[in-house]
C-alpha cells in the first residue's frame, strides 16, 4: 500500500466546493486502485480565518506544510477583504516559501466543450504554459511614499536573476523535449523592458543550444495574444514570466471554453518542498453556494498531483474519467451544460469504477 499525505486548503469562494468534489474523487481512486492510500489533513486558512484573526494563516502555516507530500488548494479571495491581502497572506507564501518556482498549466479541448474559436476543436489547442513563479513582476519589491499627498509615488520592481530565469526555462525546454511536437514559445516584451526582459531572452538563448532537438521560437506578449487566438495549432510548449503567464494562461483557458477546466501545479522540481496543485479559477463568489462550480479544473490538477507523486495509472485513469463525462455531455453551466458539481463528482466516480482499461 502506498500512502501519501495530502495538505488540503480549500479556503474561500467556491473553494471548499470544488475541493471537497476532488477528495470524493480521489477516494473513488482509491477504492478503484486498491493499493493507494490518500491520508488527507484539512486546514481552514482563508478568508475566514483572517477575520477571525488577523492573518490569512497562523506564522507557523509553512512549518506545519512541511511534513506533507503535496498540498491541495481551492482558491483564495473575498468580496470583503483585499486582494492583495488574500493573495500575500496565503497563497504567494506558500508558492515562494517552498521555492514552488514552475507553475505549470496545461490547457486542450476537452470532450463535449465547445470552445469560442471558430474551426477549433480537440486536438487544435493542446498547449502547456509554464510561468515563472517565484520572481518576475510578482516578487513583491517596491513601494509606496508620500501617502495621500500630491506627489504620491508608488513602484513595482520586477526582479530577473539570472539562476531564476535560467532554471525556469530548463524546466519548459525539458517538458517541450518530452512532448510529441518538441516546440517551445518564449514569451517577452523585451522591445520595450529593456533590461530584465533582454536578459530573459538572452538566457533563453543560452539554454535553448543545450536543446538541439527542441523548436524554438520567441513572441511578443502582445503578439501572443493574436497568435493563440488566430492560430491555436501553432502552439504547443509556451514559457513566459509571472505576470506574462498568469494573463496568458487566463486566456488560454477561455479559448478551450472556460477557465472552470483549467488546472495549475505549483512545482517545487527539486522535490525539497512540497507542491501545491490549485485549480485556477478563483473564488467565484458570484456562484458561490449554489452547487454549479466545474469541478474539472479541480480533477485535472488531482490529476497533475497524482503524476507528481509518481502514480501515473491513477492520473492517467482520473483523465479518460473526466474527458469521459465531458464527451458525454455532463457539463456544468460555465460550458454550456445544466448538471450540478454533484452531478459531475458522481459521473467521473461512476466511470472510474466502471472502466475495464
Amino acid at each position: 500500500m502506498r500512502e501519501y499525505s495530502i495538505a488540503a486548503i480549500p479556503a474561500d469562494g467556491i473553494g471548499p466546493e470544488v475541493i471537497a468534489a476532488g477528495r470524493t474523487v480521489l477516494a473513488s481512486l482509491e477504492k478503484r486502485l486498491g493499493d493507494v492510500r490518500f491520508a488527507i489533513e484539512h486546514f481552514d486558512w482563508g478568508s475566514d480565518y483572517y477575520k477571525r484573526h488577523g492573518v490569512m494563516m497562523p506564522s507557523d502555516g509553512l512549518e506545519r506544510l512541511k511534513k506533507f507530500d503535496a498540498i491541495y488548494f481551492g482558491a483564495v479571495g473575498a468580496p470583503d477583504v483585499p486582494d492583495h491581502i488574500t493573495l500575500w497572506g496565503l497563497r504567494l507564501p506558500i508558492c515562494q516559501g517552498f521555492d514552488q518556482y514552475a507553475n505549470v498549466r496545461p490547457t486542450k479541448i476537452l470532450p463535449g466543450i465547445t470552445p469560442p474559436l471558430c474551426n477549433c476543436g480537440v486536438g487544435d489547442l493542446d498547449w502547456v504554459i509554464v510561468r515563472e513563479n517565484s520572481e518576475g513582476e510578482y516578487s513583491g519589491h517596491g513601494g509606496r511614499a508620500h501617502r495621500g499627498m500630491p506627489e504620491e509615488v508608488g513602484t513595482e520592481v520586477a526582479i530577473f536573476t539570472r539562476v531564476g530565469v535560467t532554471r525556469i526555462m530548463r524546466y519548459a525546454f525539458k517538458l517541450a523535449q518530452a512532448r510529441p511536437r518538441k516546440l517551445l514559445t518564449v514569451v517577452t516584451k523585451s522591445n520595450a523592458q529593456r533590461h530584465g526582459m533582454v536578459m530573459w531572452d538572452e538566457i533563453a538563448a543560452e539554454v535553448a543550444a543545450e536543446f538541439p532537438d527542441v523548436t524554438c521560437d520567441k513572441m511578443l506578449v502582445d503578439a501572443m495574444t493574436v497568435r493563440m487566438t488566430l492560430k491555436p495549432q501553432s502552439l504547443d510548449t509556451i514559457v513566459a514570466t509571472n505576470l506574462h503567464a498568469d494573463i496568458l494562461s487566463d486566456l488560454a483557458g477561455a479559448l478551450a471554453g472556460s477557465i472552470g477546466v483549467a488546472p495549475t501545479a505549483n512545482i517545487d522540481p527539486q522535490r525539497r518542498f512540497p507542491s501545491m496543485f490549485e485549480p485556477i479559477h478563483g473564488s467565484a463568489f458570484d456562484i458561490a453556494g449554489k452547487g454549479i462550480a466545474n469541478p474539472i479544473a479541480t480533477f485535472w490538477t488531482a490529476a497533475q498531483m497524482l503524476d507528481h507523486l509518481g502514480e501515473q495509472e491513477a492520473s492517467a485513469r482520473l483523465m479518460r474519467a473526466f474527458e469521459a463525462v465531458t464527451g458525454a455531455g455532463i457539463l456544468t453551466p460555465d460550458v454550456g451544460g445544466t448538471a450540478t458539481t454533484k452531478e459531475v463528482t458522481d459521473a467521473v466516480c461512476d466511470a472510474i469504477h466502471s472502466s475495464n482499461v
